[in-house]
């Protein structure tokens, strides 16, 4: 008899624990589209302002290590309420910044909050919901895309009122608080795991914040096994890196190429948020039927296509179309490719998130930076010629790297054994 369906239940602590998701969400959508505008205000260069994608990835690295060690020495409910309160403190210094040195420090700590809030919710999820884990993180990150889509949209009202961007991203810190607020009263026990208690082995979580199953591979001989990871992990850098350099300067794209006043232009951002959001729904179920690597290599392309509209839009509007295509190509490349990657590593899970968590950091770090400089030495609209050649990279990778895994496989099975036939 086969065991019954899974059930997500959202229950208190799974409502709760989505916090981290929202706060995480609004921050990247209402703060990446308010790039040129911050740059604008403080005088600096888009190279110079591409720096805050640096701090941020730098605040990725160092919350890779103090996550686990605060979950197992302070419990999960003040590891969350600590990162939720560092979030609200340092949105408040950043908003309140009168020069690049301040704005980039206190980004750095509001990163290093924020991965941490969204490296201690996850596992909670995890060990609260058992076998529909996958279900709850896939809803959780769902919520966060789907809030974050009305972030550019605030933003561009927020200007459009005279306010500037500031308020819209100063939500960030009322979403935290109230975050923090709920967290402490959570009791402690179960997925909130008290000071020194150890929680969920890494492959658990890994496993299951890709945002789609992944089924368990037959192990490829080991040395072949590892050009498809690093095929993988390329196309996974190429992902990030387009989908943050994107966020960071489409805003100054569509002000350059339409006319669009700085309000409408960062409210166009919403467009890509809303195709990630969407996307991130859909690729699951379809990649149980078709091949992940397929849809993966698909997706870049994809990008190629909403980059073409976003960068011959004339007006704000096909600029949105474009920027909906785009992320509907996006929002596929990083659960696709992680799920590829960790696919590649039966067993050691850990090792491949976490070279993915670094190369991902560096990615974020570099993209937006090496496009601001690009952009202040060619302009906007030259320097988003590199997303479609990332974009064909990306692509490569995804296919050569399905091919290899299909080889590998074949390989695997031409040597297994044939048994004996029945006498």
């Amino acid at each position: 008899m086969a065991p019954p369906t899974p059930r997500l239940r959202r229950d208190r602590l799974t409502v709760t624990l989505y916090g981290s998701f929202i706060v995480w969400g609004w921050l990247l959508y209402s703060f990446n589209p308010s790039v040129p505008l911050l740059a604008d205000d403080l005088g600096i260069s888009s190279a110079q302002a591409g720096l805050h994608g640096t701090a941020m990835a730098l605040g990725g690295i160092v919350a890779a290590f103090v996550a686990p060690w605060l979950v197992r020495s302070r419990g999960r409910r003040a590891a969350l309420v600590s990162s939720c309160l560092l979030i609200a403190v340092s949105v408040v210094a950043m908003l309140g910044a009168a020069g690049l040195a301040w704005s980039l420090t206190a980004m750095l700590f509001l990163s290093l909050g924020g991965n941490v809030a969204i490296a201690a919710a996850q596992p909670g999820l995890v060990a609260h919901h058992g076998p529909a884990a996958s279900a709850a993180v896939t809803e959780a990150n769902g919520v966060g895309a789907s809030v974050g889509l009305v972030g550019p949209l605030a933003v561009g009202a927020a200007v459009a009122l005279g306010w500037g961007w500031r308020p819209a991203v100063a939500v960030t810190a009322v979403l935290a608080v109230a975050s923090a607020l709920l967290y402490a009263r959570l009791p402690v026990g179960g997925a909130m795991t008290p000071p020194r208690a150890r929680g969920p082995e890494a492959d658990e979580v890994v496993a299951l914040v890709v945002d789609l199953p992944v089924a368990a591979p037959v192990p490829p001989p080991r040395r072949r096994a590892r050009v498809p990871a690093w095929c993988f992990l390329a196309a996974l850098v190429a992902g990030v890196a387009l989908e943050f350099a994107t966020t960071y300067w489409s805003t100054d794209l569509v002000r350059e190429q339409t006319g669009a006043g700085a309000g409408i232009a960062a409210a166009t951002t919403a467009g890509l948020v809303l195709g990630m959001a969407v996307i991130r729904f859909v690729v699951g179920p379809v990649s149980l039927r078709v091949s992940p690597a397929l849809l993966l290599a698909g997706s870049f392309l994809v990008s190629i296509l909403g980059w073409a509209v976003l960068w011959t839009a004339t007006s704000p509007g096909v600029a949105i179309a474009g920027l909906v295509v785009a992320g509907l190509g996006y929002g596929a490349q990083y659960p696709l490719s992680i799920s590829l990657l960790l696919a590649t590593a039966p067993g050691s899970g850990d090792r491949a998130q976490g070279r993915a968590t670094f190369a991902g950091s560096v990615a974020v770090g570099v993209a937006p930076f090496a496009l601001g400089a690009l952009a202040d030495a060619v302009g906007a609209h030259q320097a988003f010629l590199v997303v479609p050649v990332i974009a064909v990279l990306g692509a490569l990778a995804a296919a050569a790297g399905g091919r290899l895994q299909r080889a590998d496989r074949a390989a695997e099975a031409d040597v297994t054994p044939v048994p004996d036939r029945v006498r």
